[in-house]
């Protein structure tokens, strides 16, 4: 009878049978039928009241526990009955009300001091203390040789005490050296630096390539007979391109991590590879590829997580930016995968546009991870778009990893402006310059790295400076580099919003493009053209600034705009 009444009651009645009290609970849930009356005709108000729910009973937890445990051949559920706010009594238990109650009053602080029998006077609740048993109570004892049975305390982070030999930049010649007049996208360049890590006598084994299902669209499908990719069962039938040179191949030994189309997947392989050096006392070194747009957007919690696990490895984003990969409009065109990534305190995060910045960021990162075991990892964006790959200009290394560096100077008198370009968009930089040039204007080019970088160091400088008001100040990378009043213009294939971050730090007039909007399907140059971050809006931009700053007449800026095509009717790209 008692099972029936329980089935037959609903939540909400299970809810005001502790809101209401024992006599209510006698009348309305015992009170059905006579037998189940009878059952608590001995017990009073007060007795009925303090029934406990099974989920809170430890008599019926630790019963169904060992009904669990050596139940065999199925999966077990348990379902534990609770009540919101136990052991609050008037002060909020099993109302609507709990999650809105912030503290108790003193009757509500004895009130669940003798619920739980809790050894307090009244005098030493008024100070709400912290009670806890002694070392060698019987709950503590008991709590402490569960743990030990269970191996040991948690949270808890073990390390191998192992600084890894990490490879010098000149490992990395190939990228260092350019590729001359023959056109190579970032990505293929990583693909072959990564092959060079792979080799590496000290830390090739370490090394786990991870993709989702793009391998070979990142071109790594040459990593499959060299390493193989890991099945825990092998090959278990012959693939179909098993004639070819570059066959897929699983193996119990292999080294590559070929997840699916299952994101979530691959970076929850990434982050027990990229943990590895606490959970298992062992050192590897995951590089996870993948679209740009299916990272911090599709799995951003996980990348959360890895900041709180202090993972440390390299996350790459290929096929980055906005407007480089034509063709594919909303679905893979990221434009904020930089913003996002500065959420996270301890990811540093770059877009490098020259296979020599790559390599100087990768080199870096390994060095701080694996050899200096800085609590980081890293998000590197790549692009899939050719070009050719210039020689690493000289003194420029330290540049590329604080976040910026002078990739050409100004040249010739006149007029003057700064132009700051990133990942692709640095080439559209370049080539505004040269616009420049032809209308009498000097521009003096940067390579942006990575503004995430830069805004950090630029708030570290601040903060300093704030603490210390008796020193000198400081100035930031920032305010080094672009110090002055010669207008400048940033441009990128993200949001305008990351630029945005240095501002701060600038005195001059600063313009920011950037790729605000949806993304669309057209060829690269149509996209630049519709997010207004080509040659020619650059070029516009810095003409404007000079007019603003009344060093050319406006009137100049109307002719440059009808002269690069420029139609001022055009469609706001972020709302079209």
């Amino acid at each position: 009878m008692m099972q029936q009444v329980m089935d037959e009651t609903v939540d909400g009645d299970y809810q005001n049978y502790k809101a209401k009290g024992g006599a209510y609970v006698r009348e309305h849930f015992f009170g059905r039928h006579e037998a189940t009356l009878k059952m608590v005709e001995n017990l009073s108000d007060d007795d009925i009241y303090r029934l406990n729910r099974g989920g809170h009973d430890p008599y019926k937890i630790y019963a169904a526990y060992h009904r669990a445990t050596h139940h065999e051949g199925e999966p077990t559920v348990i379902l534990a009955k609770t009540i919101k706010g136990y052991g609050m009594g008037d002060a909020g238990e099993s109302e609507n009300t709990t999650h809105q109650v912030k503290k108790l009053d003193l009757d509500g602080l004895k009130h669940f001091r003798d619920r739980f029998d809790i050894p307090l006077t009244d005098a030493e609740l008024e100070g709400v203390p912290y009670y806890r048993p002694k070392a060698d109570a019987p709950e503590a004892l008991y709590l402490k040789q569960r743990r030990e049975a269970l191996g040991g305390f948690i949270p808890k982070r073990r390390e191998v005490d192992e600084a890894l030999s990490v490879p010098g930049l000149d490992t990395f010649s190939a990228q260092l050296k350019g590729t001359g007049r023959r056109a190579n996208s970032t990505t293929m360049q990583f693909v072959r630096l990564l092959g060079t890590l792979v080799r590496d006598r000290n830390i090739g084994r370490r090394i786990v390539p991870i993709v989702p299902d793009e391998a070979r669209t990142f071109g790594m499908e040459g990593m499959f007979r060299q390493l193989g990719i890991y099945s825990s069962s092998g090959q278990l039938y012959e693939p179909e391109d098993a004639g070819e040179l570059a066959a897929y191949k699983e193996s119990k030994d292999g080294q590559v991590l070929e997840e699916g189309i299952n994101e979530a997947g691959a970076f929850s392989a990434w982050l027990a590879a990229a943990t590895s050096y606490s959970t298992h006392r062992f050192t590897l070194i995951p590089f996870y590829i993948f679209y740009s747009m299916f990272g911090f957007q599709r799995v951003g919690d996980l990348a959360w997580a890895a900041g709180d696990m202090q993972a440390r490895g390299f996350l790459l984003g290929a096929t980055a930016g906005r407007t480089t990969l034509n063709g594919e409009g909303l679905q893979h065109q990221d434009g904020h995968s930089h913003v996002l990534a500065s959420t996270i305190p301890n990811c540093v995060s770059y877009d490098p546009c020259y296979a020599y910045e790559l390599a100087v960021i990768i080199q870096d990162g390994l060095k701080r991870m694996f050899a200096d075991r800085e609590r980081v990892f890293y998000y590197i964006t790549l692009m899939n778009e050719n070009y050719p790959q210039p020689a690493m200009p000289e003194g420029v290394a330290e540049g590329i990893i604080q976040g910026a560096y002078r990739l050409r100077a100004a040249e010739g008198g006149g007029h003057k402006v700064r132009l700051l370009g990133s990942g692709t968009i640095l080439r559209e930089v370049e080539a505004a310059a040269d616009l420049l040039a032809e209308q009498g204007v000097a521009a003096e080019v940067f390579s942006v790295t990575s503004y995430n970088e830069l805004a950090r160091q630029m708030r570290d400088v601040e903060r300093w400076n704030l603490l210390h008001p008796e020193a000198p100040p400081k100035l930031s990378r920032v305010a080094e580099l672009l110090g002055g009043e010669v207008p400048i213009v940033a441009a990128s294939d993200y949001q305008k919003s990351l630029p945005e971050q240095i501002r701060g730090a600038l005195t001059a007039p600063f313009t920011v493009l950037g790729t605000d909007g949806f993304g669309r399907s057209d060829t690269r140059e149509e996209l630049r053209d519709f997010f207004e971050v080509d040659r020619r809006f650059i070029a516009l931009s810095a003409l404007s600034a000079l007019a603003r700053a009344q060093q050319i007449p406006l009137d100049a800026v109307r002719r440059a705009r009808d002269g690069f095509g420029i139609d001022p009717n055009k469609p706001n790209p972020r709302l079209a």
